[in-house]
């Protein structure tokens, strides 16, 4: 999660479904997973996490096509294989400047930590207006998903070529997911 922080947010709601694409601050406290990001107060999505507060965000890992071309037998089909997190929880809303701050220090000491310089260079009406603009979340976990799809199902043969193949790439989504197959290694019992 904290590898891939660029996560999609979804709510339910009266319409149906409802998704943010939005980068977020992932804190892990003992057993408890906390999610705090913020969204623009024009994006009605708080507004929904204040009337259900269950939603669920996904983070999305290293993915990449893999070729029936790297399998051994002919009487195969292409695939995906793909690393991802579904975390489910429920949300608290909020807009006090102070913890709008803490959440803003949080995801700049993530993407940027020399940005917390400027950002108390900026004029206090700026960043008040800024701060306006935006309202605050905090997901505290209840369930947590970890989906791997690596092969795990190939021979050892297939799945070390597939690693090699994808190893190739300058796509770091694709030669991530080499790197995550041989992290999790090939799982089921395999063929030989």
């Amino acid at each position: 999660m904290r590898a891939n922080p660029f996560a999609i947010l979804v709510s339910s709601t009266d319409e149906g479904p409802f998704a943010t694409h939005l980068p977020v601050f992932v804190r892990a406290t003992g057993d408890q997973l906390v999610i705090r990001a913020h969204v623009a107060k024009a994006n009605p999505h708080w507004r929904y996490l204040e009337q259900q507060p269950q939603c669920l965000t996904i983070f999305h890992g290293p993915h990449s096509y893999i070729s029936p071309s790297l399998y051994a037998t002919s009487e195969v089909v292409p695939t995906w294989n793909y690393g991802a997190v579904h975390v489910y929880g429920n949300a608290r809303v909020f807009s006090a400047p102070e913890s709008l701050l803490e959440v803003l220090h949080e995801l700049m000491g993530t993407f940027e930590p020399a940005y917390a310089e400027q950002w108390a260079e900026l004029s206090q009406a700026y960043r008040e207006r800024m701060l306006s603009h935006i309202v605050g979340f905090e997901i505290t976990a209840t369930k947590i998903e970890a989906k791997f799809k690596l092969s795990q199902n190939r021979t050892r043969e297939e799945y070390d070529n597939i690693i090699a193949a994808l190893d190739q790439s300058d796509d770091t989504a694709v030669s991530g997911v080499a790197r995550l197959m041989r992290e999790q290694g090939p799982g089921k019992k395999q063929r030989e």
